[in-house]
């Protein structure tokens, strides 16, 4: 009797975090960070104003409940994101509520992530430059209506992955919960 394996060789997914403002955007782009990790990203790129609390928070986080994950800053996000395209089979998803729906792409999103395809998913904070609309190969709503980037990002990861996701074991971590219906149960691990 022979088997054939079909091996699906998924691509990675990185989050672009851009124009984060320490003053402003703190908690919200901490979010962004923790919405890329639990939802499956491999590396959350901040831009803007460097802030270290944010990736040493991210850092504590991972070491804590797994990864593989890492948050890093990136100074000049145009240069980033040229050199992101430069590379062989990578795509970029701008999020954004004036894009195409996400109903009306997320097929030939889903086709090409499970045919190796990286893609950089773009999250905004402040006024996004006209440039990152036209650098983008998709400019993604979730739904065309004003809503936080957070949100967006989670559906988006969500329906790109068909829940998938969810069912990630995390590597190396120290702790893990424990489902349960009622109470809260964190265990350590050896």
């Amino acid at each position: 009797m022979f088997f054939i394996r079909i091996v699906i060789e998924l691509g990675d997914i990185y989050i672009l975090r851009l124009g984060h403002r320490v003053n402003r955007d703190k908690r919200i782009t901490t979010h962004v960070c923790l919405v890329a990790r639990a939802f499956g990203a491999r590396v959350c790129i901040l831009t803007g104003d460097y802030d270290p609390k944010i990736i040493h928070t991210l850092e504590d986080v991972t070491k804590r409940w797994g990864g593989p994950f890492e948050c890093i800053y990136v100074g000049d996000w145009r240069r980033y994101i040229k050199e992101w395209k430069s590379e062989g089979r990578r795509i970029i998803v701008h999020l954004t509520m004036y894009g195409v729906n996400i109903v009306d792409k997320i097929d030939e999103l889903r086709d090409k992530f499970s045919s190796g395809y990286d893609i950089l998913v773009i999250v905004g904070s402040e006024k996004v430059p006209r440039d990152v609309y036209d650098m983008a190969d998709y400019n993604i709503a979730i739904g065309n209506q004003p809503h936080s980037e957070v949100a967006a990002l989670a559906v988006f990861l969500d329906w790109l992955q068909q829940g998938k996701e969810l069912e990630r074991e995390f590597i190396g971590a120290k702790q893990k919960i424990v489902p349960m219906e009622k109470g809260k149960k964190v265990v350590e691990i050896a």
